[in-house]
């Protein structure tokens, strides 16, 4: 395995709360699912998997309201496609703003015959360019990461995490895409000491399936 360490940022993000069915509502930090999504985002391949082991807050959590258009059907092949004018609905949210996060995560290789130091270093040189398979987000799409860097010295950076300390309460945690065929949430209840989560492994007894 290999260690990395992004800093990302954004004007707003929504991780959003499973059990809130109709408004949007964002958990309080980024989830170690949405995180390891941006790890992906920079450089995936089916030899590795991305695992989150810490997040650092570095914004005081901050929240707004905003009011989305959403359509209330999804198309496809048989349908001949959707009239957005007739299956939009407006839809209320309560999300975060001005976020900025230190996340850092590990890659386990579960190929056989795959070289960790080769992946490794491309997705040093991926991450150092500015290059991504897909842009990152923040939890939805319409949210991109405003930026994003690789930190190789996080001992050297100025920023440090937010002095507060919380109980963040049950919190999705990733999918579990061990049976395909029945693919289920993991959560885990995570608690921020001085701005930082410490994020457990799949596998603890930490993490609830």
């Amino acid at each position: 395995m290999k260690g990395f360490c992004l800093e990302v940022s954004g004007d707003y993000a929504c991780f959003t709360r499973p059990e809130m069915k109709v408004e949007r509502v964002s958990y309080d930090v980024i989830t170690p699912s949405a995180a390891r999504g941006i790890f992906t985002a920079i450089f995936w391949k089916p030899a590795i998997r991305w695992r989150i082991t810490r997040i650092d807050v570095l914004n005081p959590i901050r929240w707004t309201s905003v009011r989305r258009n959403e359509v209330s059907a999804v198309a496809s092949p048989r349908s001949g496609g959707i009239f957005v004018e007739d299956a939009r609905q407006q839809r209320a949210g309560l999300i975060l703003r001005d976020v900025r996060y230190r996340l850092r995560g590990e890659f386990d290789v579960v190929s056989a015959g795959a070289d960790p130091a080769k992946y490794a270093a491309m997705f040093d040189r991926r991450a150092t360019n500015g290059q991504y398979f897909m842009h990152p987000y923040l939890g939805c799409r319409e949210f991109s990461c405003r930026e994003i860097r690789l930190v190789k010295d996080v001992a050297s950076e100025n920023a440090k995490p937010i002095s507060e300390t919380r109980d963040l309460g049950f919190m999705l945690f990733d999918m579990d895409y061990s049976d395909m065929n029945d693919i289920k949430p993991m959560f885990y209840r995570p608690k921020m000491v001085d701005g930082v989560i410490a994020v457990p492994h799949p596998d603890s007894e930490e993490v609830f399936k």
